[in-house]
């Protein structure tokens, strides 16, 4: 498995090599990415913590199993920019170590190239995500 940092910097590079324009429409091509929720959690729409920091209701579940993560998503469909963080999210950090998920940098955002592209808040959605992640991993490993 490639690490978060690899894979971080390579997402990162594809961001970089475009325009800001075409970085949003990459983004949306990754919204479509995010796997459905496994039906232990879309018939128990309750299990999953909603991320507060988002315009748009984003929810997310974290498993911690003999030490690999495994992180569950959902977003609107109408709400494709925070569906492309989602996915993004979910790519980069799922099924890897709790150690690598809590170490996974904090500058995410910067490094994707994205604050000319999306607002603020967006952002900051993001960021609330990878937080709530991160706190959900540290509980339950």
């Amino acid at each position: 498995m490639t690490s978060i940092e690899q894979s971080l910097n390579d997402l990162g590079s594809e961001f970089a090599e475009l325009g800001v324009k075409d970085r949003l429409t990459l983004l949306l091509e990754i919204a479509g990415e995010l796997p459905e929720l496994p039906a232990r959690y879309a018939d128990h729409p309750d299990l999953l913590e909603r991320v507060e920091e988002c315009q748009s209701p984003v929810f997310l579940f974290v498993e911690v199993e003999n030490d690999r993560v495994g992180i569950f998503l959902t977003a609107p469909e109408e709400a494709p920019t925070t569906r492309g963080f989602a996915s993004i999210l979910h790519q980069l950090l799922n099924g890897h170590t709790v150690a690598e998920v809590l170490a996974a940098p904090e500058d995410i955002p910067d490094r994707l190239h994205l604050k000319d592209a999306v607002s603020l808040l967006r952002i900051n959605g993001l960021r609330g995500m990878l937080n709530r992640i991160k706190r959900q991993v540290a509980e339950k490993a």
